[in-house]
């Protein structure tokens, strides 16, 4: 029967699944269709049994790094760390909205190159709420601040591997090493952030606010308390904050050496996490049994999930349709590599969401028969893509879509129309500027 074709059933699957991620009804989790879609892919036959067990292997150690930093975020936010970060950051503008704009998007971008992505949108984007409302700026100043800072915090996962599941995951197909991967891409993809923010700056400079308040209030402080007062009263000291930051600091950078030396960066991530663990049972009290309900598990099984679907198109032949068609471009040199599999990326993140995309682009690369340099600067031209040109829509990263149902919760107004009127301008320049850099880069690094 035509229903019961692995093909028509694998397609129907990977439409249905896009469909309703993009959508969510009523809040739908998007872990449900994902599940769904990789059950019809499994009994349809696309997927074997045996397949399953090798995408087990895939991203298993991807989830569990990717998990044990979201345990590291959750016991930071446990100790106050997020809100006197921000508030740090208040009162280092010295009361300039100009200075102020600066100073969140490098928050966001060190929240996402110390934990994740979405974690990153998860934690900073109620903490940004926050402080502008205690601000008393307007809806329509707050935009500037929460918008560039969506965007680089997003787009920050590009420089290290380590920063966004599905890099990682990516980065296993490949057979490349998280060291590799941060020393061809750190320096143009971070240059890329810098021209991002100064685009965005530029975009933003007649709506910032040139001045602020100098004082911010909470529950438990009022309007008129100054931000340096707050500070002192917090219960735990500037020093044991700045201590915990340089374990943070310690432990990405041990991902790196593990690395290098080839021992699982996960055991490195675990290891991390319960030492933050014990040292906030031992300061607060507070046993670890609250871990697991706040650990965002749905994030690992939408990965799972659409990991499925993809290798079920996979195995139907989608990925040879487009080696056919972008080999032959993609072979020519590194910038032709560069721009083709950025540009391929982005438009296919556009469409159906930066997960699946990237998957779809890796699998598809490792069929190309491309020598080992060329693969690797197109891999990286692809998370590029993923990562950066996926932003022009709402749709194109699930940490755009966390960042749109968390400003409804709190009834700050962007629509689709003042989102894309600002990333229609930022977003391809900055795309094609680091494309070009990062062949740029790489050529440098590997003179032929």
């Amino acid at each position: 029967m035509l229903l019961s074709s692995p093909v028509l059933l694998t397609l129907v699957a990977f439409l249905f699944t896009i469909v309703l991620v993009l959508w969510r009804p009523r809040g739908l989790n998007e872990a449900v269709p994902s599940t769904v879609g990789a059950f019809l892919v499994l009994i349809s036959g696309a997927v074997t049994l045996h397949d399953l067990e090798q995408i087990s292997a895939t991203v298993s150690g991807a989830a569990i790094t990717i998990m044990a930093t979201i345990v590291m975020a959750i016991v930071l936010e446990s100790f106050g760390f997020f809100q006197w970060a921000a508030e740090g950051l208040a009162m280092r503008a010295k009361g300039s909205g100009i200075r102020l704009f600066w100073y969140v998007n490098l928050l966001c971008f060190l929240m996402t190159l110390f934990f994740n992505n979405d974690g990153s949108i998860l934690i900073t984007t109620p903490i940004l709420l926050i402080m502008l409302k205690h601000l008393g700026l307007k809806n329509h100043q707050k935009i500037p601040y929460l918008l560039s800072g969506a965007l680089v915090a997003t787009a920050s996962s590009a420089p290290i591997g380590v920063s966004n599941i599905v890099n990682l995951i990516a980065l296993k197909i490949v057979h490349m090493d998280l060291y590799m991967h941060t020393l061809m891409m750190f320096v143009p993809a971070t240059l890329g952030l810098v021209f991002l923010t100064t685009l965005l700056f530029i975009c933003f400079y007649r709506q910032l606010p040139k001045r602020i308040p100098l004082t911010v209030s909470t529950a438990h402080h009022p309007l008129s308390t100054p931000l340096a007062e707050r500070r002192k009263t917090s219960r735990f000291s500037d020093k044991f904050m700045q201590s915990i930051l340089l374990f943070v600091f310690i432990v990405r950078l041990s991902l790196f050496g593990a690395s290098y030396i080839h021992v699982p960066i996960e055991w490195v991530a675990v290891f991390g996490s319960l030492v933050l663990l014990s040292w906030r049972w031992i300061y607060l009290k507070m046993p670890p049994t609250d871990i697991l309900k706040k650990i965002p598990w749905h994030i690992l099984v939408f990965a799972f999930g659409m990991y499925v679907i993809i290798y079920g198109l996979n195995n139907i032949g989608l990925t040879d349709s487009l080696v056919t068609l972008f080999q032959p471009l993609v072979s020519g040199d590194l910038m032709n590599a560069s721009l083709m599999m950025g540009g391929l990326l982005s438009m296919m993140s556009t469409l159906f969401n930066n997960h699946p995309a990237l998957m779809v682009g890796t699998l598809t690369l490792t069929q190309m028969g491309l020598d080992p340099l060329t693969l690797k600067i197109a891999y990286l031209a692809s998370v590029i893509g993923s990562d950066i040109g996926a932003l022009i829509l709402p749709i194109g990263t699930l940490a755009s879509l966390i960042w749109m149902h968390i400003l409804k919760q709190y009834k700050v107004k962007i629509n689709w129309k003042e989102y894309v009127k600002v990333t229609a301008i930022v977003i391809p320049p900055t795309l094609l500027f680091t494309l070009v850099l990062l062949a740029l880069w790489v050529s440098w690094l590997y003179p032929h």
